[in-house]
C-alpha cells in the first residue's frame, strides 16, 4: 500500500522513567515529614512503575479482565475468578514493595517511618496500576485488626506481612504470602452498616476461638480471590466483625458463593463482587457487638489509601499532559510554550502537588500513633484529605486529558492511559464512604478532641507567610470550635483542607508554588475552572518543577 502521508508531531509515549526522581513534590514532602526516611526503595520502585514492561502489564491487565467461573466442567461449584497473567505481575510487584501488611513488620516498625515509606510506594504504584492496590489496601488495614483475635494473627501476620505473593487457592499455612479483603456493605443499606442482615450464629469454639456459622449476603464484597475477609454479621450482641477465610483449616471450600462481578466504570483489573454465604465458617474478632467501631478503624487506613491513590492518579495524569505538550506543536510552538496552556498547566500542577502534600502529611501521623497531637490530626486530616483530594480528581482528569486533545479521549497504546485514569478518578471518593459520610466524621472528629488547638498548632508555622492564609487561619479555629451544621460540614471540610496544603506548602515548596496557590485557592485571584490563575504568576517556574523528567 502507498503511502499517504508521514506521521510527524506525534509526541513520544512518556515510558521508562523514573517515577520517583522525577517527582519532586514527594520528594520535599518526605523530607519534611520524614527527614532521615531512606529513599533508596522508592528511587527502585520508582523505576519499575516507570518502565515499559510493567506499563504493558497494567494495560494486559485492563484489557483482559477478571472472569468469573462459578462451576468446573463436572457441574461442580468452584467460585474461582480467573485473571491475565498481567494481573499477577502486578500484584506480585506491589507485594514485593511491600504495599500491604509489610508496614506493620517487626523491621519496618522498627524503622519509624514504615507508613511514610508504604504511602509514598502505594502513590508510585498508583501512577502505574491502581486498581490491583484494592487487595493490598484492604490488606494493609485489615492486618493491624486482626490482633484483637491473637490466636489468628499469630497465624496470619507472618503471610501478610511477607512480601511473597501467591495466587493459588490453598490453605493459609501452605502459602508464602497471603492477601486480605472486607465484606461489609448490603443492598439494603450501604454505607449504613447498621442495616445489615446477614447473620451469624455460634457453634463453638477452637485454636481460633468463638466459631460461627454465617448466612447471608455482601453487596460488595471486593478482592473475592483473596484469602480471607474480614466481614460484618448481626449476632445475638448485635454487628460483629467476623474473619472468614476462603479455605477452611482442614483444606476444604468455605460456604462463599460468588453470585456475580460488579460491570464497573473503571477499576477494570480489580475483581468486585456480589457473594452469599450459606453457614459460611467464621471466627470473632474482637468483642461481640463491636463490628462497627473496628469497621471505622479499619476505614481511617483505607481512606488513607483513597487519599493517597488520588493524589498519585493526579501525578500521573500531570506528568502525561506535561509531556505531550512539552513535544506536541501547535500555531508555531511547544503546547507547553502557549500561554493558556502554560495556565492549565501550572495550575494542574500546584493541586497536584498541594494534594501529595496533604496526603503524605496524613501518613506522617500513623507513624506517630502514641502523640497526641498527631492523634487528633488523624482523626481531623483523615476525612478532610479524602474528601477534598478525592473530590478534587475527576475534574483534574478532565483537564488533564483535555491537554491532550482527541489523544487523551482514546483508550489504547501508551497515553491513551488517560482516558482509564479518568474512569478510575471517581472510585476513590465513593469507596470507603462518599464525600457526605466524609463531612459527617469530620464532624464527630471534631466533638471528640480539641480539634480547634490541634489545627492552630498545624497552621502555625505558616502564619505571617501570605495575608489570605492568615485571614483563613484566623477564622477557622473558631468555625471548628463552633462544630459546624451539617449544612456546613462540606464547606469546613474544603476550608480545613485548603488551609493545612497552604501551610505544608509553605514549609515545602517554592515561594512561586505557596505564592500562587494562597493567591489562587485562598485569596479569590481564581476562575472556576483550571487555567485560570493570575497573570503574574510565575509559570515557568511552577512547571518547571513539575516536570517528570
Amino acid at each position: 500500500m502507498n503511502a499517504t502521508h508521514e506521521v510527524f508531531n506525534q509526541p513520544a509515549p512518556l515510558v521508562d522513567v523514573n517515577l520517583f526522581e522525577g517527582n519532586r513534590a514527594m520528594q520535599a514532602a518526605l523530607k519534611f515529614n520524614a527527614p532521615s526516611l531512606d529513599t533508596a526503595p522508592l528511587r527502585a520502585l520508582g523505576a519499575k512503575a516507570g518502565s515499559g514492561e510493567m506499563q504493558t502489564h497494567a494495560r494486559l491487565a485492563n484489557v483482559h479482565t477478571p472472569e468469573l467461573k462459578t462451576h468446573n466442567r463436572f457441574g461442580q461449584r468452584i467460585d474461582q475468578v480467573e485473571f491475565h497473567p498481567s494481573y499477577h505481575a502486578l500484584m506480585t510487584a506491589a507485594t514485593g514493595a511491600g504495599l500491604h501488611g509489610t508496614a506493620f513488620s517487626a523491621e519496618q516498625q522498627d524503622s519509624g517511618h514504615a507508613h511514610q515509606l508504604r504511602a509514598a510506594g502505594f502513590m508510585l504504584f498508583t501512577e502505574l496500576e491502581p486498581s490491583i492496590l484494592c487487595p493490598i489496601s484492604m490488606s494493609y488495614a485489615v492486618t493491624p485488626a486482626l490482633k484483637d483475635n491473637a490466636a489468628i494473627y499469630k497465624d496470619w501476620a507472618p503471610g501478610l506481612t511477607s512480601r511473597a505473593y501467591d495466587p493459588a487457592l490453598k490453605v493459609w499455612r501452605d502459602k508464602p504470602g497471603l492477601t486480605m479483603g472486607m465484606g461489609m456493605t448490603e443492598k439494603q443499606g450501604g454505607s449504613d452498616v447498621r442495616a445489615n442482615t446477614t447473620r451469624a450464629e455460634a457453634v463453638g469454639s477452637d485454636a481460633w476461638g468463638e466459631r460461627y456459622q454465617v448466612t447471608g449476603h455482601k453487596w460488595f464484597f471486593s478482592a473475592p480471590m483473596c484469602d480471607a475477609f474480614l466481614v460484618l454479621a448481626q449476632t445475638t450482641s448485635g454487628l460483629s466483625c467476623l474473619f472468614l477465610p476462603r479455605v477452611l483449616p482442614d483444606g476444604t471450600l468455605n460456604q462463599i458463593f460468588i453470585q456475580r462481578l460488579k460491570d464497573k466504570l473503571g477499576n477494570k483489573a480489580n475483581a468486585s463482587s456480589e457473594v452469599e454465604f450459606v453457614g459460611a465458617s467464621a471466627w470473632l474478632v474482637g468483642d461481640e457487638g463491636r463490628g462497627v467501631p473496628q469497621i471505622l478503624a479499619m476505614g481511617t487506613m483505607t481512606r488513607l489509601d483513597c487519599a493517597l491513590g488520588t493524589s498519585g492518579l493526579m501525578r500521573q495524569a500531570l506528568s502525561i499532559a506535561l509531556n505531550h505538550t512539552a513535544q506536541r506543536k501547535a500555531f508555531g510552538k511547544a503546547l507547553i510554550d502557549q500561554p493558556l496552556m502554560k495556565n492549565v498547566l501550572a495550575d494542574l500542577a500546584l493541586e497536584s502537588e498541594a494534594a501529595t502534600a496533604l496526603a503524605l502529611r496524613l501518613a506522617r501521623s500513623f507513624d506517630r500513633a502514641n502523640d497526641p497531637h498527631e492523634q487528633v490530626m488523624t482523626r481531623l486530616l483523615t476525612p478532610v484529605a479524602k474528601f477534598w483530594i478525592c473530590k478534587r480528581g475527576s475534574h483534574f482528569a478532565q483537564e488533564a486529558m483535555e491537554c491532550l486533545g482527541g489523544n487523551g479521549y482514546v483508550e489504547e497504546g501508551g497515553e491513551g492511559v488517560m482516558a482509564r485514569i479518568y474512569r478510575e478518578m471517581p472510585l476513590n471518593s465513593i469507596w470507603e464512604g462518599a464525600g457526605n459520610i466524609m463531612a459527617l466524621d469530620l464532624l464527630r472528629a471534631l466533638r471528640k478532641a480539641d480539634a480547634a488547638a490541634a489545627l492552630a498548632q498545624e497552621l502555625k508555622p505558616a502564619r505571617g507567610m501570605h495575608p489570605a492564609l492568615d485571614h483563613l487561619a484566623e477564622r477557622l479555629p473558631a468555625r471548628v470550635e463552633e462544630m459546624a451544621t451539617e449544612m456546613e460540614a462540606r464547606r469546613l471540610a474544603q476550608d480545613v483542607a485548603l488551609a493545612v496544603q497552604a501551610a505544608l506548602l509553605a514549609q515545602t515548596a517554592p515561594a512561586a508554588v505557596f505564592g500562587a496557590f494562597c493567591e489562587s485557592r485562598l485569596g479569590g485571584r481564581w476562575g472556576h475552572s483550571f487555567g485560570s490563575l493570575d497573570a503574574g504568576t510565575d509559570f515557568d517556574a511552577i512547571i518547571q518543577r513539575a516536570m517528570p523528567r
